[in-house]
């Protein structure tokens, strides 16, 4: 264990190096890194003490010598295992950089433009700086500023007015464990501008064991009218630590489908927050989670009404086994100007099994008088009656939960729009789904099913 004054002088080491590795970067990148790691010395890491991270302990992420994760060798052989193929752009990036070699651009025209963060900051700076670091939070939240501090790569796209990209921009982020703890910091920047319509899926996977940290940060950029499905899957190994924080500036009547799919990792942290500063506004936050053994998954949601007549919506489901905890964090503000705000929120969970844990906690902030807000959590059990019915049709039990589970997950899945992508979720979650049902063990009659249903 490393104490937190040690551990700020290893953090500031591997800023030092980093700061030579990155010299060619724009004057005002260096300026916007340096102010963001300050940010990040003074306050730390969180605690359980902040209320933001109650439920969350991450002293394997604070008291751990993490090193700045460098090139590692990849072949396209190792990648084949993942599924990804079909995707006509497939962006590939080995511990948070580009691999071109790996990658698969399709050629798009109309001034549509998919790269590198790092080549477009190479190649042209000033498309990139009105945006860049200019949503994230780098007040309240460490981890947005240590990325902001460690800005280097990630997906850059910029999808002009009026302009519809049809296929799906895929993006896979590989973490490859060293022989110490590894750490990359992705940062991806996604700008679609008024009237226009672009699709995104992000997929974190690691390859082989080891001790590894991965904190992306994504400022996602919908102009007036524009329409944008953004897709998180998170599969990396067990000992995976994974943060990531989508932050969304919504236009006026602009829409917005947020989906996370969050499978593999030991500590996951999955923040979203949109903000709905255009009137007339649309978002749906929508995600599924399954943890099992010791895996702990953080789902933080944050979402800013700002503007009059705004709707959003958020489902989340979670499926929890063995010792496994997750956590559910829905907080939705509506503020002063944001009359006619529509928000839902609904979290449901199954714990399959005694030891499994759920803190869910719904949150409403309402500064407005001329609103309509709801939200509820449920955590319960199997439906034994669903259960017996298809029993008795002569389904063995471990199918007939399994048919169950795919049901629940499918709740999350059918509000996806994209084809492609939904299917390729599917296939995850087909995959993960046996394990879940395979260790599914009695519940004691004290473990009847529990309703926590509360709407405000």
């Amino acid at each position: 264990m490393i104490t937190a004054t040690q551990s700020s002088e290893k953090y500031s080491e591997i800023f030092d190096q980093f700061g030579s590795r990155t010299a060619a970067q724009p004057h005002w990148l260096q300026t916007l890194r340096k102010e963001a790691f300050a940010r990040f010395a003074e306050t730390g890491f969180p605690t359980t003490r902040d209320e933001d991270w109650r439920f969350t302990n991450i002293s394997a992420v604070s008291n751990t010598a993490f090193e700045l994760a460098g090139i590692e060798r990849v072949s396209k052989e190792q990648l084949m295992p993942l599924g990804i193929s079909g995707f006509a752009t497939q962006l590939v990036f080995i511990n948070g950089l580009f691999s071109e070699k790996l990658s698969t651009l399709a050629t798009y025209g109309k001034g549509v433009k998919v790269a590198s963060l790092a080549a477009q900051l190479a190649s042209d700076p000033a498309s990139v700086e009105p945006h860049l670091g200019k949503y994230l939070n780098l007040q309240r939240d460490a981890f947005c500023a240590l990325n902001t501090a460690f800005v280097e790569d990630g997906i850059y796209i910029s999808v002009p007015q009026g302009v519809v990209v049809e296929e799906p921009i895929y993006a896979l982020y590989v973490t490859v464990p060293g022989a110490t703890p590894q750490m990359n910091h992705p940062r991806n920047l996604i700008v679609a501008e008024k009237n226009s319509q672009v699709t995104v899926v992000e997929d974190y996977v690691s390859l082989g064991d080891g001790v590894t940290f991965s904190n992306a940060a994504t400022e996602l950029i919908a102009g007036d009218n524009a329409s944008v499905q953004h897709y998180m899957i998170v599969r990396e190994g067990e000992g995976s630590n994974n943060f990531s924080t989508l932050r969304i500036q919504q236009g006026r009547s602009a829409n917005v489908a947020t989906h996370s799919l969050l499978l593999g990792g030991s500590l996951i942290r999955n923040n979203v927050h949109p903000v709905l500063a255009g009137e007339g506004s649309e978002c749906l936050i929508n995600g599924l989670f399954m943890a099992n053994g010791r895996q702990h998954m953080d789902n933080y949601m944050l979402v800013e009404h700002a503007s009059p007549h705004c709707d959003s919506r958020q489902f989340y489901n979670g499926i929890l086994n063995g010792n496994s905890h997750g956590v559910f964090h829905g907080r939705i503000i509506v503020h002063k100007d944001a009359q006619k705000t529509d928000a839902k929120q609904t979290n449901r969970n199954l714990l399959l099994s005694d030891d499994a844990q759920i803190d869910t906690k719904p949150q409403l902030e309402i500064y407005a008088d001329d609103v309509k807000c709801t939200h509820g959590a449920t955590i319960g059990q199997f439906d034994d009656s669903a259960l017996f019915y298809l029993r008795s049709r002569g389904l063995p039990e471990s199918s007939a939960r399994h048919l169950l589970l795919l049901a629940f997950a499918n709740e999350c899945l059918d509000r996806m729009h994209s084809t492609q992508v939904r299917d390729h979720l599917e296939k995850l979650v087909v995959g993960a789904l046996p394990e879940a049902a395979k260790f599914i063990g009695k519940r004691s009659a004290e473990g009847a099913e529990r309703n926590l249903e509360e709407v405000g």
